[in-house]
């Protein structure tokens, strides 16, 4: 999971929304701890103007301060909520303040001006006031009077906490709608990786050449650089089998001269001499054959494929016209459409080596069995010959190993179908019949072709 791209811009999803949403819900309580207060003291400030009702215009004697209202909320001790209201030298307190003093110690408001205070309660708590002074009379002695009005900052808080509780669901589904939303976007995102995917599984496969430039923009430059790659391995491997099938022809005029030799050495009776360069000669010429059936081999992945039972039939058809291949009763399945992922002509190749060893080994009979089995190409030739010793088996399948030192017999020509089934990605299955002997070749099975 941790080298997971997905997994990965999933989890920096998460925490940045987790981050998102907890600056949001800080945020939003912060605003709206502000506007409960900003109602509150909108509220504080018309019971203070409700208040100066209070004052009661004089005459000679000025003003003074009528009974205050009855109010429950002002009546019950210690309510938290409060009102203190000064006229010169005579005060009135609300009930609720019991004989508590509201002192803001900041100097008095100019008259008409409006200050918002935290003062402390009767009973130490904390206190939102707002303080008003005003002057009363219209001699040149106006009277000031100073009003303030409190309530407890404990409902500020209860009313925070009452939004949070409310806030805090609704914000984890918005969590989870916008977790969804980024799990769809990076599964959006990722799919052209996908796709490149598909393609590279597409290049294994043979069904395309190459990835292409038909992708989106992002991942051009990866499917780019992944062609390059494609290209330039091709052209070294096609280098590399034009390097072998040049030194293995080159090789091939010296050991003519080494056998023309060895036959004029037995001409003058030099019969062992000439045998062992005939068996030096012998073995380096099977070494140059095989290399050059291995530089023939088409080894990329990237082939049109081949129909196993077309090629068989050919094969058997030039066979069948050799005085042992007369002799014998082919039994070739009909065309069915089937294609094998391999190079036809290494294809050829391959089927033309165990057809042939099957011939030298059938008394009367050679089976080709080609089906489909799991989406594979089964290729089997059955003879009804001896078969080989089942010690013998396993060497068998040994490349380069020939159990014939005459090289008339299956080392070469097996190590040969060994190589170019290895170079296809393929199977070389090796059994007794019983009686007889089964080769069989394993291929990747593609599509069949439209109109076959």
């Amino acid at each position: 999971m941790i080298r997971s791209i997905r997994w990965r811009l999933v989890l920096a999803g998460a925490l940045a929304i987790a981050l998102a949403l907890a600056l949001s819900g800080f945020g939003l309580a912060i605003l709206f701890e502000r506007h409960v207060e900003r109602v509150t003291i909108a509220d504080l400030q018309a019971r203070a103007l409700a208040l100066t009702a209070m004052v009661q215009p004089g005459g000679a004697s000025g003003p003074r301060l009528r009974e205050s209202p009855e109010d429950p909320l002002y009546d019950q001790p210690f309510s938290g909520h409060y009102w203190q209201v000064e006229l010169g030298d005579e005060i009135r307190r609300s009930r609720s303040l019991w004989d508590h003093v509201l002192v803001t110690g900041q100097p008095v408001p100019s008259p008409g001006e409006v200050k918002v205070r935290s003062l402390p309660g009767p009973q130490g708590e904390a206190l939102l006031a707002v303080e008003q002074s005003l002057m009363v009379g219209q001699s040149a002695n106006p009277v000031p009077l100073r009003i303030i009005v409190a309530s407890h900052r404990y409902e500020l808080e209860l009313a925070r906490r009452g939004f949070l509780g409310d806030l805090l669901p609704y914000l984890g589904l918005l969590g989870a709608v916008l977790l969804l939303a980024s799990w769809l976007q990076i599964t959006v995102g990722l799919r052209p990786l996908a796709q490149v995917g598909a393609r590279v599984a597409e290049l294994t496969s043979g069904s395309r050449p190459r990835i292409g430039r038909d992708l989106p923009t992002e991942v051009i430059p990866l499917a780019t650089e992944i062609d390059k790659l494609l290209d330039a391995r091709e052209q070294e491997l096609a280098r590399a089998r034009h390097r072998a099938a040049n030194m293995a022809h080159g090789f091939k005029t010296p050991l003519q001269a080494l056998l023309g030799d060895a036959a004029r050495l037995r001409a003058r009776d030099e019969d062992e001499i000439a045998g062992s360069i005939e068996t030096i000669a012998t073995q380096m010429h099977r070494h140059v054959d095989r290399e050059l059936v291995r530089a023939r081999i088409q080894s990329d992945r990237n082939t049109s494929g081949a129909e196993p039972e077309r090629i068989a039939a050919k094969l058997v058809e030039v066979l069948r016209r050799t005085p042992m291949g007369a002799a014998l009763d082919w039994q070739v399945p009909k065309p069915s459409g089937l294609r094998a992922r391999i190079d036809p002509d290494d294809l050829t190749e391959a089927l033309g080596a165990l057809l042939e060893n099957a011939m030298r080994h059938a008394h009367e009979m050679i089976q080709v069995s080609i089906k489909a089995e799991g989406g594979h190409i089964h290729i089997g030739i059955r003879d009804d010959g001896p078969g080989v010793p089942e010690a013998e088996l396993t060497r068998l399948t040994q490349r380069g190993l020939s159990l014939d030192p005459s090289g008339q017999g299956q080392g070469i020509g097996l190590a040969m179908v060994a190589d170019i089934t290895d170079a296809a990605q393929g199977e070389l299955r090796l059994s007794n019949a019983r009686p007889g002997f089964l080769a069989e070749l394993v291929f990747d099975a593609l599509p069949a072709q439209p109109g076959a």
